[in-house]
């Protein structure tokens, strides 16, 4: 843009080229050094020449963009906060903002999108490296170079520990981009706010438009601050990595170190919006975090008082990007994340129902002693869906004990405390079946898991009728309820792996210890048909374990069993197809199966106080293809109730404290003081981990670095559980169902929980 009369021949001792852009608080043109080289330089308005209050903003500026300048940024050459009519000079980065580039090309997708997202993420950790807080992070503020994104526009910027500048009467940034604490509390705001408008950018970026939309920028300030944002149209990987950085309290975001990890674990190609919010296929898609059905805001909501380049979208509008609703979720190196990511990824950005190692209920992603509960990484409400509270009526009015719940794509399965299985809608937690046990229900025992088609529990034999089975594993059609076949079970597990997980489902068999505990029996879960028998290793009683896509058997000598203190247990490989036990492992200590992190099988070593256990004090970690056995020592020993989920162990006192533990060397990652006693965990899901009491009691911790996201009120009356209780929570997309003492079942959405604070 040619120069305009009026405007100056040279500033500073730079001459004048071209004038760029203007906006309420200033003018940019381009100028020359000595040397040839091309400069932007920001002139400020005359009328704000005057005021000492938006001197003192300018000088920040200056401060603030010397001390960012970086790759990401525009590196100041020169500048004069002093002089009668303030400038600055910056390195002049030739190509458009991001605002023109939307409005001209339309929202970026694939690789492309990626690379702009990882550049500003890049960007943004620079700024906050050097304790700057940007705090005006929006399109036009982003100029998209040869060399990558670059952040400009240092204006309302500040250092991280300066007091916030009070400005009287005027709304200082753009309400569309802005943080809501930006709205509510200018001087609480720090690096993850510029998180937060980061998180709007990549929206925007995506469809064309940002995450809040009205018809003035105080209506969008009030959506900022109180709704939730529209992320129908982004594409599902990139969404799951953005709806945290969304979060309304700054707690709850991670940080640009964090985000930027997340955005390179994220697949070369992130798809895009296309035409109608379709996935890379054509497909619509459903996915983590879907929301309401709004439009997205257009490019003419950004402020007046902006310092836009030429093209400015002021007034203009992409094509909408559609209603579909598309995936969502991830908060955690945050790992839960990545997980839902690689299941969009290989779904082609469609719905996918996976569980860990490919089945349900075998305790691989849960810890000790239970059904598996990481349900599908869907993160939509299921239809129809309002919170709801119930009660599964057992075989035992009298004795009422806990549930567990899996979830096998839209269906939900609970069994345990006199109830062999029961199928709850979702939507409402009516029944549509129940098959009761008649026995007095024993702790630990459950749910054993679900396949397609069958659902999977135990009975307990009643006490007036000691001529039946004391245990069986019963097998139940998953559509009708109706019993398909049981077996009498044998009963080790607890001695032998310290977990009450007598049968196991993998893939779509069952396999059971037989009465006598002299062998595994596996069978065809919907038939029945006994597909292989193997005995146990001679003068030795074992359990079946499955972990990830691994079936092993843990098996103690008949002495230690009979004297009840096992510490020498040992491992084998099962064949799936045949039964074939592989060679065996030897563990030197006694120890409890928590899973699967880098292919390994994770134990934690119990410390023993004679013949009780203390604690854990150790990890063990097996390689099942080679018999390779490796220990890490942990710090302390833990006292309380482990779990395992996405490579980490944790362990939650009965104190409420709960502490993550690196598998692979011991090492404490981090340890959180929570309100919520004895519980036992986690499962990962929608964007959090979840830990719950027996009292229905549920806290939500943000993976990476355990911070409390929010808590709920008691559900059931009860005491906190027995300490090694195996996960309550399951998680059906954006629901979160809770088992509790007295049967008790409840589900409500992870946006809207009964929150105590």
């Amino acid at each position: 843009m040619s120069l305009r009369g009026g405007d100056p021949a040279e500033i500073g001792g730079y001459p004048l080229e071209a004038r760029l852009g203007s906006g309420g608080m200033g003018t940019v043109f381009l100028a020359r050094t000595s040397s040839g080289r091309a400069v932007a330089i920001k002139l400020i308005h005359q009328h704000f020449a005057g005021d000492d209050e938006f001197r003192i903003r300018f000088r920040q500026e200056v401060a603030a963009a010397r001390r960012v300048s970086g790759a990401f940024t525009a590196a100041v050459v020169d500048a004069a906060p002093e002089a009668e009519q303030p400038w600055m000079a910056t390195t002049y980065i030739e190509g458009p903002t991001l605002a023109q580039h939307i409005a001209a090309r339309g929202p970026l997708d694939g690789a492309e999108l990626r690379s702009i997202a990882i550049g500003l993420a890049e960007a943004l950790r620079d700024i906050h490296r050097v304790g700057v807080v940007h705090r005006d992070l929006k399109p036009s503020n982003v100029v998209l170079s040869s060399e990558g994104p670059r952040v400009i526009d240092f204006g309302i910027s500040r250092a991280a520990d300066q007091q916030t500048l009070t400005m009287t009467g005027r709304v200082i940034g753009t309400p569309p981009f802005m943080s809501p604490e930006q709205l509510r509390a200018p001087r609480d705001v720090g690096p993850r706010s510029d998180v937060f408008s980061l998180g709007t950018l990549l929206v925007f970026a995506a469809t064309g438009r940002g995450p809040f939309e009205a018809d003035s920028p105080y209506l969008s300030a009030y959506q900022v601050v109180h709704e939730e944002p529209e992320l129908d149209a982004v594409p599902p990987v990139l969404r799951a990595v953005v709806e945290p950085c969304l979060a309304k309290e700054a707690e709850g975001r991670p940080s640009a170190d964090e985000l930027l990890v997340l955005l390179r674990d994220l697949p070369a190609d992130l798809g895009g919006s296309g035409a109608h919010g379709a996935g890379a296929d054509g497909t619509r898609a459903d996915g983590p975090g879907a929301g309401r059905t709004r439009d997205m805001i257009t490019q003419h909501h950004l402020a007046a008082g902006d310092t836009t380049a030429p093209g400015s979208p002021a007034g203009s509008g992409a094509a909408r990007a559609g209603d579909a609703r598309i995936g969502r979720r991830l908060r955690r190196r945050w790992r839960s994340v990545l997980a839902a990511v690689a299941a969009v990824a290989a779904a082609g950005g469609g719905i996918t129902a996976l569980e860990a190692g490919g089945f349900v209920g075998n305790g691989g992603g849960g810890g000790a002693g239970g059904v598996s509960s990481t349900a599908a990484p869907v993160a939509a409400l299921p239809d129809g869906f309002k919170p709801w509270h119930t009660t599964a009526r057992g075989g035992r009015e009298d004795t009422p004990d806990e549930l567990r719940c899996v979830a096998r794509g839209d269906a939900l399965f609970c069994g345990g405390g006199g109830v062999v299985a029961t199928r709850l809608r979702v939507a409402d937690g009516s029944p549509v079946w129940t098959v009761k046990s008649p026995g007095i229900p024993i702790v630990g025992v459950h749910l054993v898991g679900a396949t397609d088609d069958t659902v999977v529990g135990y009975r307990l034999a009643a006490e007036d009728a000691p001529q039946d089975p004391r245990i069986e594993v019963v097998a139940v059609d998953a559509e009708s309820g109706r019993e398909l076949w049981s077996v009498e079970s044998g009963a080790q597990s607890l001695a032998v792996t310290a977990r009450d997980q007598d049968a196991v489902v993998t893939g779509s068999t069952v396999v059971t210890v037989d009465a006598a505990d002299s062998r595994f029996e596996a069978r065809d879960a919907h038939s029945g048909k006994v597909t292989w028998k193997t005995s146990f290793p001679a003068g030795t009683r074992c359990a079946p374990v499955a972990e990830g896509a691994q079936l092993l058997a843990m098996c103690a000598t008949d002495p230690e069993l009979d004297a009840l203190e096992v510490n020498h247990a040992s491992l084998y490989p099962v064949d799936g197809a045949s039964g074939k036990l592989g060679a065996r492992i030897a563990l030197s200590d006694p120890v409890m199966p928590m899973g699967v992190a880098d292919g390994k099988l994770v134990l934690l070593r119990m410390a023993m106080d004679g013949p009780q256990m203390s604690g854990y004090d150790g990890v063990v970690r097996v390689d099942p293809a080679t018999g390779e056995v490796t220990e890490s020592r942990l710090a302390e020993t833990y006292e309380g109730t482990p779990g395992m989920t996405d490579g980490t162990l944790y362990v939650s006192r009965q104190t409420g404290l709960i502490t993550a533990i690196d598998p692979a060397t011991g090492r404490e990652k981090w340890s959180r003081q929570t309100s919520v006693e004895g519980a036992s965990g986690p499962v990962a899901g929608a964007g959090a981990l979840y830990f719950s009491s027996a009292t229905g009691r549920v806290v939500a911790l943000a993976g990476y670095d355990g911070r409390r996201l929010w808590t709920t009120d008691p559900q059931a009356d009860g005491l906190t559980g027995d300490l090694s209780a195996s996960p309550r929570v399951t998680v059906m997309g954006r629901a979160v169902i809770v088992a509790a003492a007295q049967n008790t079942v409840v589900a409500f959405d992870t946006r809207k929980p009964p929150t105590s604070g």
